[in-house]
Formats: C-alpha cells, sequence, structure tokens
C-alpha cells in the first residue's frame, strides 16, 4: 500500500478511493494505536474509554463517512462526540478544549463536491504527525485484526452540536480593542469580546460549507451588519463557483451592496481571503502581513518574526523588512509552517492561499478567527480595507506549471540551473525566481516576480521552454 496520507490528511473520491470500509479500518487503526499509547504510558486521563470528537463539512458523502468513522471508533472502545456540520479549525480547538484523545475532521476542503477527506488531530489539536500516521497506515495493512468487545467496551455515541458555541465564545474573546471606525465608535481601547465591528457592513462568501451559518454569526455578534453568500449547503454545491478559490461573486455583491468589505472561506473554512469596498482581491500575503504588523505594534509579535512559504509575494518580503520584521521561509504546505513556528516559538504564519496560523489562539489555520482579526484591525486603525492593504505592494507574480516532464532531470540540469541564474541576475533586486519541483504530480512549477507583469511573463516563459527541452 502507498502512503494514504497526504500533507493534509487523506483525500479522494468518495465512494472510489475513499471508501466507507477505509473510513472504519483508519478510525479502528487509529484508536488502537491511541489505546496501545496510553497503556505504554499507563495514562489514566478520560477515565476508562478515550475519547473522539468527529466533525465534518457538508458534503453527502460526509453522511456514510461519518457513520464509518463513528462505527470504528466506537466499535474500538473509543467514546465519540459527534460535532455535526462544523469548520475544520472548529474541531482541532474542540480537541484540546474538550480533552479529547482524537480529533476527526471530514472534509476535502477547497475540492469540488465528489471529493471527501480525512483530517486527524492529536490531543491538544493539533495535525496528527507523520509518524502517527505511518503507524495508522501498518496497523491498517495487518491481515486479521480482531474484533469482539474492546476491553474497556464498546464506545458510547453522543451528539454534541451544541459545542459550537463553545467555539464562538473563543474566537470572540480572541478580538483586540479597537480605536474605532468614523463617528460611530469612541476612540478608546475596548475589551477583548466586545462589538469591535460596529458601523461596518461585510459580505462573507461561505462556499456553501462548513461555516455557512458560523461565519455570518461571529461577524454579527462582533458588531458587523453581515451579507451571507454562498451560505445555502445542499450537500452538492460546495465550493461551486463560490468561496475563497472563486472571488468574482464576493467583489460583485460587496461593491453591489455598498460594503466595506468581503470575506471568501472555502469548504472547511481553515482559509481567508477578502476583498476591499471596491472588489479588489486582498491575498494571504496581505493579510498575513496586516496581521504581522498588527501583533507588532501591540508588542506581540514573538521575536518580531513571521513564517511565510516560498511562494509569498516579493512584496510581502519587502514590506516585512521596512517594518523590522524577519521571514522565516518554508516549503509550501501550512503543515510545514507550523513546524517552523513550533520550533522557532513563533506566533504567526501562513500562506498566499489565505492559511493563516495564529498560534495564540489556533492550532491550525482558522478563517473565521483571521477575518475577525482583520476586519478588527481595520477598525482599530479606523481605515478603509484598501489603505489597510496597501501595508505592502503586491509585486506581479506569474506561475507556469510545466506538465509532464522528468523532475529528477530538471533538478540536476546545468543548464536550467544557468538560465535560472540568469534571471535572477536580469532582476536584480526588483524581482525574484522559484523553481522547484511539484510534490503531487510529474511537473515543475516555474515562479517569477518582477515589478510590471510583461517582464515576470517573458522570463518565466523562456524558464518552462528550457525545462521542456530536457525532456
Amino acid at each position: 500500500m502507498g502512503r494514504l496520507f497526504g500533507t493534509d490528511g487523506v483525500r479522494g473520491v468518495a465512494g472510489e478511493e475513499l471508501t466507507s470500509q477505509l473510513a472504519i479500518d483508519l478510525a479502528t487503526a487509529a484508536a488502537g494505536m491511541l489505546q496501545d499509547m496510553r497503556a505504554a504510558t499507563a495514562s489514566k486521563s478520560n477515565g476508562g474509554r478515550l475519547v473522539a470528537v468527529v466533525g465534518r463539512d457538508p458534503r453527502a458523502s460526509g453522511e456514510f463517512l461519518e457513520a464509518a468513522v463513528v462505527a470504528g471508533l466506537a466499535g474500538a472502545g473509543v467514546d465519540v462526540l459527534r460535532l455535526g456540520v462544523i469548520p475544520t479549525p472548529a474541531v482541532a480547538y474542540l480537541t484540546a478544549a474538550l480533552g479529547a484523545d482524537l480529533g476527526v475532521m471530514l472534509s476535502a476542503s477547497h475540492n469540488p463536491a465528489p471529493d471527501n477527506g480525512i483530517k486527524l488531530f492529536a490531543r491538544g489539536g493539533f495535525k496528527l504527525p507523520d509518524a502517527a500516521e505511518d503507524e495508522i497506515e501498518a496497523r491498517m495493512a495487518l491481515p486479521g485484526r480482531t474484533g469482539g468487545l474492546p476491553v474497556s467496551g464498546f464506545g458510547r455515541v453522543r451528539d454534541a452540536v451544541g459545542e459550537r458555541e463553545r467555539y464562538l465564545t473563543h474566537l470572540l474573546a480572541s478580538q483586540p480593542g479597537t480605536r474605532g471606525l468614523g463617528a460611530a465608535h469612541v476612540a478608546s481601547a475596548m475589551p477583548p469580546g466586545t462589538a469591535t465591528l460596529t458601523g461596518m457592513r461585510v459580505v462573507v462568501d461561505c462556499a456553501h460549507g462548513a461555516a455557512s451559518v458560523l461565519a455570518p454569526e461571529l461577524l454579527r455578534r462582533a458588531g458587523a451588519e453581515v451579507i451571507a453568500i454562498g451560505a445555502e449547503p445542499n450537500g452538492e454545491n460546495i465550493n461551486a463557483d463560490c468561496g475563497s478559490t472563486h472571488l468574482d461573486a464576493l467583489s460583485a455583491a460587496v461593491t453591489k451592496h455598498g460594503a466595506d468589505a468581503g470575506i471568501a472561506h472555502d469548504g472547511d473554512a481553515d482559509r481567508c481571503l477578502a476583498v476591499d469596498a471596491t472588489g479588489e482581491i486582498i491575498d494571504g500575503d496581505q493579510i498575513l502581513a496586516v496581521l504581522a504588523l498588527e501583533l507588532k505594534a501591540r508588542g506581540l509579535l514573538a521575536g518580531d518574526t513571521v513564517v511565510a512559504t516560498v511562494m509569498s509575494n516579493l512584496g510581502f518580503r519587502k514590506a516585512m523588512a521596512k517594518a523590522g520584521i524577519t521571514v522565516v521561509e518554508t516549503a509550501v504546505g501550512d503543515r510545514y509552517v507550523l513546524e517552523a513556528m513550533q520550533a522557532g516559538h513563533f506566533v504567526i504564519g501562513g500562506e498566499q492561499s489565505g492559511h493563516i496560523i495564529m498560534l495564540d489562539h489556533a492550532t491550525t489555520g482558522d478563517g473565521m478567527l483571521t477575518a475577525l482579526h482583520l476586519l478588527a484591525a481595520a477598525a482599530r486603525q479606523g481605515i478603509a480595507m484598501a489603505d489597510l492593504a496597501r501595508v505592502m505592494t503586491r509585486y506581479p507574480q506569474v506561475l507556469v506549471n510545466v506538465a509532464g516532464v522528468d523532475k529528477e532531470r530538471a533538478a540536476r540540469s546545468p543548464e536550467l540551473a544557468a538560465a535560472v541564474a540568469a534571471a535572477q541576475a536580469e532582476l536584480g533586486a526588483a524581482g525574484r525566481v522559484l523553481v522547484r519541483p511539484s510534490g503531487t504530480e510529474p511537473a515543475v512549477r516555474v515562479m517569477v516576480e518582477a515589478t510590471d507583469h510583461e517582464h515576470a511573463q517573458r522570463l518565466a516563459d523562456g524558464l518552462a521552454a528550457t525545462i521542456r527541452s530536457l525532456s
């Protein structure tokens, strides 16, 4: 069996790669691993039985996969709290807040409705480490796994939909104080958890996903006037021409309703992108820059450092350097961002795609948390979202995916190395070149940044031609 887990859990087309039997087997193996770990450490946490929380996004396939996961866990002697439809970061938070031994989220994030996935969180709410995933896979491959009555008895299953309120309360309590926006506010710091967004009109696109109820409710409780779109999930329309991967609908709604800002989530609400009052997109790099500068201004930016990936825009790096903030660079993937944050004891990091991790408040990327703090930054400073986003200049960035090539040959090619060096020399400090192999397909990805789009496109196309010539 090839490695089942990818960088963000197990994913596949529901009913094909991701079957009910696979879900049962995975849940049973995870339960067995945790029980053996408990026995080895003589842990007495949670009394006699382990406890798991299980959530899902609104995909139709999530219903049978939830049933399968719950059956596997309870059949192996794990008590299950069924959270219902809820964002991924809420499952991570509640895993920690409820002292659960395992968190399970059924979602394929921004993927289309036919796909689904299984994400696992360890005790404390962090994603399961690679070694634990490998152990689960090894157990799934063992022949003749025993059934029967577990030592501590079968697990009991209880609905815990009300725990969503605990998550909302946590997010609201994380709000910084605000100076206010216009005459509707007073120019003074407000206690955390108060209505910091009063006077703001916000459109939120929920991608017909897991945040369709909670995201509008959060912003309303924070004081905003909220117009919700993409908030009518039917099990089949998740991420369909809406959400953080399709921002046109959000931009149009913001200008139509005369809103101050728009917020876009993906299917499981671990991402946040935004648009300003004119419908102009504010990407993850800009959001990360705003939040890092906010933390620095409040004396809360640990080590005056932010973590970002190799794909972060050059304009982000320049803005951080100007502000005296160090940028720690990682490979693409929020898993790697989190690892660097934990290793350096840093409090914020993220990706251009809108995965922002705020470790003081969350153990994973949280789109609703990010949206709340982004909007609060505008309110605190008393400026429009467009002005807030101007903390960095977004350099034109051209991405070319060169498919069907030998990645290893490209990595060893002196011709390609020379071409990359020549392109970087041509750009100097006014641009950046990145050529990297894809981690998921036989392709090499080319990224070029420059002060103008045409220059970046010319260099990217030239590098792509060099890569194709190697095949």
